[in-house]
């Protein structure tokens, strides 16, 4: 039961229990008085510390802002440049959000705080200040009475009567102070119920006005992020594909370093001790110098440099040589020495000191010394072994055939394919031999000449003229060259055009292709930084292959040339049935399916139907950002003897989709479908699959592990296992299916899709 109320006709008679009434009112009203000096307290700390939260959060926007990321060689791709970016996004993100929360902090302080504070001083106040009087005027009255009572009943009646006088005027003010104080008690009991909770109402509402800001500005962001995502992927597998290559580079390197030194402008260079004379008793110093000679110019360098120190550089010293002689150890009581003699300082001998005995005969041989028993230290372009594959008229009935078989080749489900016949798995070796025909080509097809000139105009420009630089470097190609090139392009093309059934988009295309149609001659890590150009020239090749093969250059533009467009241009577009979108990019091991309501709303002139694929399958690491797998889920086909091997080049840990060219023996693996079934022959007339090559692999420690559900799976085939987010599987191994786990769930043992679960 609450609080009593209290009777206006019990002031009058002022009962025991009236006080008693009064009295817990009085406790109640304190009680409140309390609480709400306690929350506004708090009230203001919480304001403190969401300053300090939204001070710590601009300094951390400021940090993203100020940082940018350096890149290797002499331009960026628009993935990096986009990525580059997106540290100032993050920035004005958190910038945005930290003003609403400024907003939010100072309405805490006008609609919570100084409500809370007008009601404590103005009403709870205003009980206490009555509460005073109250209990005064009750001392002072009781007080009177009983003086009153103590008059003798001797005294005069005119002093009685008086004295009833008095008594009778104070108990009447007595009991309008009692009425006062009584209705002002109840009167703060009522209204505390809506002058305190109103306040709250709009600190919540606040509250919540800034969390809805907050939705807002993720909504806008969620479309950036979902480009972003789309970035990093092509920027991760353009990696994988460039440090698979460099790796290759190194290895080379490793085995034979001497065959593959970088072509330079000197004739002889490296390190070398100089003997430094000083005035007896001192003796003599040797010198580490870095040092570098132009024969024809008979020009020498040398640079002190010692590493030990930090790498500190000292002054370089140059001078020209007359002539080179051998030291004997019989001269001089240490080896590997020579003596060299300046031909613009007469009498001046510096004595020099090589690492090897076999580095002093180099250096003899270069300098026109007398022991020239070693070949030179040019470095000159190591070339290429040539290959057996021609461009004639075998390679090009190998090319037309490969690709023929594998357009029409159907596809065969598990229960369809015969291990006892050999023509299953014929996909595979057509697609590696037309794979190894392109590689074995004595120069790759774009040639070694345009190599650079193809480079130029994937690195800058807009979309427009990087298209109009490769439309006329196309047809400078030798005619045969662009014959063939034309024919793999427009087989590309076709491939992209089924990117949502094969997953092969424009931009997986280009990592597979640009290895294969474009090397550099000079193999050296700053020419494998360019690879990633590479595979921007064949997407190109393959979003404009009518363009640039059936049509001729256009005259009036200027010939593309190393200036033709400026260093940071903006990212590429291409063009669709008229609309200017943003061109497909590839998405890899993105593999879930959205709903329909989980699909951003992205505006159709802004995501071409090639793009929409590319997100309709998020990664394990990128399915919490794009949201939990759909319903309509991808299936892809799982048969061994797919004909999609696309992916040769492709490192063994790249996080793509990318169907096999590169490693057909292989096998394939299924998207992160929560159910792969036998798939239909209509599925796709390019029957390609995806490589476990280009996939992580399942991790080692996967054998009899628990597992728990991150996303909810219904079963479509009895098989497979149905679950709900955070059910634990017992048992859990690999499966036989790539992509697939086995494991129990209540007794149940099926399968399991590996992306769905979080392995313990």
């Amino acid at each position: 039961m609450g609080l009593q109320p209290l009777e206006f006709s019990d002031c009058y008679l002022d009962s025991p229990w009236f006080r008693e009434r009064i009295r817990a009112h009085e406790a109640e009203l304190e009680r409140t008085n309390k609480f709400i000096k306690e929350l506004i307290k708090d009230g203001k700390n919480l304001i403190a510390a969401t300053k300090s939260l939204s001070a710590a959060q601009r300094k951390f926007a400021h940090s993203l802002r100020d940082f940018k990321f350096e890149f290797i060689g002499d331009a960026e791709t628009d993935d990096e440049r986009c990525i580059d970016a997106s540290l100032r996004e993050f920035s004005n993100f958190l910038k945005n959000l930290e003003e609403q929360r400024e907003i939010m902090a100072l309405s805490v302080t006008e609609t919570l705080i100084k409500p809370l504070e007008k009601f404590r001083k103005e009403q709870l106040g205003a009980v206490k200040e009555e509460k005073k009087k109250f209990d005064k005027e009750t001392e002072r009255n009781y007080s009177l009475i009983d003086k009153h009572l103590n008059l003798s009943a001797k005294k005069k009646d005119s002093h009685l009567q008086e004295a009833d006088i008095q008594v009778e005027q104070n108990r009447q003010h007595f009991y309008e102070l009692s009425l006062e104080y009584v209705c002002k008690l109840q009167e703060t009991q009522e209204r505390k119920k809506f002058e305190f909770v109103e306040p709250m109402l709009s600190f919540f509402q606040g509250m919540f006005t800034f969390y809805h800001q907050g939705h807002e500005l993720a909504k806008d962001f969620n479309h950036y992020k979902m480009e972003l995502q789309i970035n990093i992927q092509n920027t991760r597998n353009r990696f994988e594909g460039t440090r698979s290559e460099v790796e290759e580079l190194m290895n080379k390197i490793r085995q034979n370093p001497k065959d593959h030194k970088r072509a330079s402008q000197f004739t002889a260079e490296g390190y070398l001790y100089v003997q430094e004379k000083r005035p007896p008793p001192f003796g003599s110093s040797w010198v580490k110098h870095y040092c570098m000679y132009r024969k024809a110019a008979k020009k020498f360098t040398m640079i002190p440099f010692e590493h030990r120190s930090g790498g500190k550089l000292g002054d370089g010293e140059v001078f020209f040589l007359k002539e080179c002689i051998r030291r004997h150890t019989d001269s001089i009581d240490r080896r590997f020495c020579f003596d060299v003699e300046a031909a613009d300082r007469p009498g001046v001998s510096l004595t020099m000191q090589a690492f090897s005995e076999e580095e002093r005969k180099q250096w003899l041989e270069v300098l026109g010394g007398k022991e020239a028993l070693f070949p030179s230290f040019n470095r000159a372009i190591i070339p290429r072994p040539e290959g057996s594959a021609q461009l004639d008229k075998m390679g090009f009935t190998i090319l037309r055939k490969c690709i023929h078989a594998v357009e029409t080749r159907d596809v065969k489900t598990c229960n369809e394919v015969d291990l006892d016949n050999s023509i299953d798995w014929e996909v595979k070796t057509i697609t590696s031999a037309l794979k190894q025909y392109l590689r074995s080509l004595p120069e790759p097809l774009m040639t070694y000449e345009l190599h650079g000139d193809f480079i130029v105009p994937a690195k800058s420009g807009s979309p427009e003229s990087r298209v109009n630089a490769i439309h006329f470097l196309v047809h400078k190609l030798p005619e045969k060259n662009k014959e063939m090139l034309d024919i793999l392009v427009k087989h590309l093309t076709n491939v992209s055009n089924h990117s949502k059934q094969n997953l092969m988009t424009v931009a997986n295309l280009g990592v597979v292709f640009g290895p294969t149609l474009m090397r550099p001659q000079e193999e050296t890590v700053a020419a494998l930084m360019d690879l990633k150009f590479q595979n921007i020239v064949v997407e190109i090749l393959i979003e404009n292959h009518e363009k640039i093969f059936r049509t001729p250059p256009d005259a009036t533009l200027p010939e593309p040339g190393p200036l033709s467009a400026p260093p940071n241009a903006p990212p590429r577009q291409s063009k669709r049935q008229g609309q200017r979108t943003k061109r497909p990019v590839a998405v890899y091991n993105l593999c879930l399916e959205l709903e329909d309501g989980d699909r951003p709303n992205l505006p159709k002139e802004d995501t071409p139907p090639s793009s929409l694929d590319s997100l309709s399958s998020p990664s394990p690491m990128t399915a919490a950002a794009l949201g939990p797998p759909g319903p309509d889920r991808n299936h892809l086909l799982t048969d061994g003897g797919s004909s999609g091997d696309w992916a040769s080049t492709a490192p063994s840990q790249a996080r793509s989709s990318t169907v096999q060219w590169l490693n057909p023996q292989s096998p394939t693996t299924p998207s992160c479908s929560p159910a792969v079934t036998p798939p239909s022959p209509k599925l796709s007339p390019f029957p390609l699959s995806l490589p476990a090559t280009v996939v992580d692999k399942p991790p080692e420690s996967v054998i009899s592990r628990k597992a728990r559900a991150v996303y909810p799976c219904e079963a479509e085939h009895s098989s497979e296992l149905s679950f709900e987010i955070g059910a634990i599987f017992e048992d859990v191994q690999t499966s036989r299916e790539p992509g697939w786990l086995e494991g129990t769930l209540n007794g149940k043992r099926g399968l399991i899709p590996q992306n769905y679960v979080k392995l313990l």
